[in-house]
């Protein structure tokens, strides 16, 4: 798997800007991100607690299952997330609007 070949290499190699964004809110309970992008790794662990991983000691790595899940779960919101962020935007700080064209 990529993510164990190279560790450090940004997830924007297969998250879109918007969805990370809205991971990093929905995991952190934070609407503002962070200003660089995580890593692939750490996107995908994020992924697959929506998904119903629980991350026990005992539990292994998750599955495609798991992450099939988590994914889904992350498309569902993207929207959501979108529609709000343009409109609290102006309001939080350091904040830019997720995406520019309504």
């Amino acid at each position: 798997m990529i993510t164990g070949e190279k560790p450090n290499i940004h997830c924007t190699v297969v998250f879109e800007e918007d969805e990370w964004k809205v991971l990093y809110a929905y995991v952190n309970k934070d609407p503002i991100p962070p200003d660089k992008a995580p890593t692939l790794i750490e996107a995908v662990n994020k992924v697959t607690g929506p998904g119903g991983f629980l991350g026990r000691k005992s539990d292994g790595h998750p599955g495609t299952k798991t992450l099939y899940r988590g994914f889904t779960r992350l498309m569902d919101i993207t929207p959501n997330y979108k529609i709000v962020m343009n409109m609290l935007a102006p309001y939080l700080p350091n904040s830019p609007p997720v995406f520019s064209n309504r």
